[in-house]
């Protein structure tokens, strides 16, 4: 019979092997647990970084422009003259760049190490390497110009670029401010964030709603501001069956529906509400799916939602819309038996058709000749009689 869709007893068999398919699948109903470990699995920076932490000591790094001031107790000491001219008895070693070994040059001091240290640690030991020549020698050392704890910012930014690290400490959004702010304030607009090799995206919404994701900046991260229009499909015995767009930077199964009409309530089975989506392997088996009958990284899955029952509801608010994610309703059982019933009529009544037309055209061409005709109309075969 016509149908828009399989029927919810082919997704199950399906899905246990009874029947053929061309793609293995995992049908999983919707649970509590279920929601629960969908809440967890959504995008966040926040757990995908374990590094989360504050600000830290500026360390130098190779291409830092380096000042160093040397201070003695005295005049006359290895960097003053007798008479005590300069003011403080100190000198100004010229602006350096660490060089790609990681050290500075000081007079006197040599190769200085600084890669890597604290200006407090380079301080230290400046001062140690001199204090046999200097008279109580103490330097101070200062960074001019900052090039490698750097971050970026690039995307749909105002102003992108790379910026210095602030020793206070910066969030990803004060990061983000420090770039002119996004281009666009739509809900499509998402966040990515490499650091070390790893990267993790999540809505934009999600750094202002949810605090825990506006993790601190690390020196050589990436932030990256992109737009992704966010859409679900509806198939099935619902209201208007189409794309819709998300409209907001996080959508539950249950709005989902209600963009799409509701489930149409003469067609619906409303215990066969499905959602196709593929997951993770590490996901699918946390959720209870044997993963090891599954090729790839990607595990197909199909949600089963039970809206005969009443806290069905309840479990489709808080269960979250993914991107792509296809909802299908499959017709009820009466709906089917229904077009079949309408299909025998169709075929009985195409049978029947020339009967009726072939005795009304008799009884016609003996009222046009004055015979007065009864005619009883029998199924199979008229009776005509004459008076």
């Amino acid at each position: 019979m016509p149908v828009d869709g399989p029927s919810a007893h082919d997704i199950a068999a399906a899905a246990r092997g009874d029947a053929e398919s061309s793609l293995h699948y995992a049908l999983v109903p919707v649970t509590r647990d279920v929601v629960g470990a969908l809440s967890r699995a959504t995008p966040r920076l926040a757990g995908a970084f374990v590094d989360r932490s504050g600000p830290r000591g500026f360390r130098f790094g190779i291409g830092d422009i380096v000042s160093v001031t040397i201070f003695e107790s005295a005049a006359g000491g290895l960097f003053t003259s007798d008479a005590g001219i300069r003011a403080g008895n100190y000198i100004t070693v010229p602006n350096q760049a660490v060089d790609d070994r990681g050290n500075i040059a000081v007079p006197y001091a040599g190769e200085v190490p600084v890669r890597g240290h604290t200006p407090s640690e380079v301080q230290k030991e400046i001062a140690n390497r001199l204090k046999a020549r200097a008279l109580e020698p103490q330097a101070v050392v200062s960074l001019v110009e900052q090039r490698t704890s750097l971050f970026s910012v690039l995307g749909d930014v105002h102003n992108a670029g790379r910026f210095p690290s602030n020793p206070s400490g910066e969030r990803v959004l004060d990061a983000i401010a420090r770039a002119g702010g996004p281009v666009s304030q739509g809900y499509d607009l998402w966040v990515a964030l490499e650091r070390n090799g790893r990267r993790s995206s999540a809505p934009f919404g999600a750094l202002l709603y949810q605090p825990s994701n506006n993790i601190f900046v690390l020196p050589n991260d990436v932030i990256y501001l992109f737009n992704e229009p966010q859409t679900f499909v509806a198939f099935g015995a619902v209201g208007i069956q189409g794309l819709y767009k998300f409209d907001g930077w996080r959508l539950s199964l249950a709005e989902a529906l209600a963009k799409q009409g509701g489930l149409s309530d003469a067609q619906a089975d409303p215990a066969s509400v499905f959602v196709y989506r593929g997951e993770t392997k590490e996901f699918a088996r946390e959720i209870g799916v044997d993963v090891g009958k599954y090729e790839g990284r990607i595990v197909p899955v199909i949600y089963q939602l039970n809206l005969r029952d009443p806290s069905g509801y309840l479990l489709a608010r808080d269960f979250p819309m993914r991107n792509k994610d296809v909802i299908f309703t499959a017709n009820a059982s009466a709906v089917e038996a229904t077009k079949f019933l309408a299909f025998v009529r169709t075929i009985l009544a195409t049978v029947n058709d020339p009967i009726i037309y072939a005795t009304n055209g008799y009884a016609l061409a003996a009222a046009a000749n004055g015979t007065n005709v009864t005619t009883i109309v029998n199924p199979v075969t008229p009776i005509t009689t004459t008076k």
